[in-house]
């Protein structure tokens, strides 16, 4: 098997994987109250690429993984990850209709049931990231620690209020990589850092050349998602195109140009695989999801 075809047959296991653990994960919508517990499972369930929990998995893939810690940080970090989403779509922020190709959240509900979603996904993942694994209670509570950092204002939260701030605004390319390392770096680090913590026999500094490979990784994803933003129709992307050009919203393609940015992209790429080659073949699977960042096509 080619290992185009190779890394396609890992990723769908690894994405049915995710998909039967939030569902098990996730309040049933027989469950009072129902609509809520319906419409968390309807953005939460069924799309997406999912790249978050396989990193978690490829991460916990170069040490003696506890399998419950990972596959518990799978799932929490795909709720906190779809919480952010369903907020980021709502009218106060972006304003969009379509996410994953089906209509968002509070279009196929209402405003009100979007921002309960997104507060009860959230509080889900760390209930079900707190549960007990195995690992030692330090590590436990270093893997929730992580998830809280990346998720809050001095994370995820915080880049998209300097997004927010930043509308019909100029960048310059300092500024623009310190709002994405936010907003979208963090989750991909934590995830990163979750699979690596999950392995109690991975040291400090090799989780901290982990964290160096996911900062280049979670650079790469974002400056590869302005790109398609302006190269995919809204089909293939399953989003709104064009939709950050509408909204006159800083990216690297209006700072770069077009293919300038895809080659920042890839080299990003070739610096973040080359910090985990001392990992050797253990780090196959992080290789692959990094070159697949700037090969996707959504």
């Amino acid at each position: 098997m080619n290992p185009a075809n190779e890394l396609k047959t890992w990723q769908q296991k690894a994405q049915a994987q995710t998909e039967l653990l939030l569902a098990h994960f996730l309040p049933s919508e027989s469950q009072v109250p129902h609509t809520l517990h319906e419409a968390m499972r309807y953005v939460t369930l069924g799309g997406g690429k999912r790249l978050r929990p396989l990193l978690v998995l490829a991460a916990s893939e170069l040490g003696e993984a506890n399998q419950n810690a990972v596959e518990q940080a799978m799932a929490s970090i795909e709720m906190v990850h779809v919480y952010s989403l369903v907020h980021d779509d709502m009218p106060a922020m972006d304003n969009d209709s379509l996410r994953r190709g089906k209509p968002t959240c509070h279009v196929q509900y209402d405003e009100a049931t979007a921002l309960l979603v997104g507060d009860a996904l959230q509080t889900q993942a760390f209930d079900v990231l707190s549960r007990p694994t195995g690992l030692s209670a330090e590590r436990q509570l270093a893997m929730l620690s992580t998830l809280a950092q990346a998720s809050g204002s001095l994370g995820m939260a915080g880049g998209q209020a300097i997004d927010l701030a930043n509308v019909g605004k100029a960048m310059n390319q300092a500024e623009l990589e310190q709002m994405h390392s936010l907003k979208t770096g963090a989750l991909i680090r934590a995830a990163v850092a979750l699979g690596a913590l999950s392995c109690p026999d991975l040291t400090p500094a090799q989780i901290q050349t982990l964290d160096h490979y996911a900062a280049k990784l979670g650079l790469a994803f974002q400056v590869i998602d302005d790109v398609l933003d302006c190269e995919a129709d809204t089909a293939t992307l399953g989003k709104t195109a064009g939709k950050d050009s509408d909204n006159d919203k800083p990216t690297y393609v209006k700072l770069m140009g077009l293919q300038a940015a895809r080659t920042y992209a890839e080299t990003l790429i070739a610096e973040a695989v080359a910090l985990i080659e001392p990992f050797g073949d253990k780090a196959l699977r992080l290789r692959q999801l990094a070159e697949f960042v700037t090969a996707r096509k959504n």
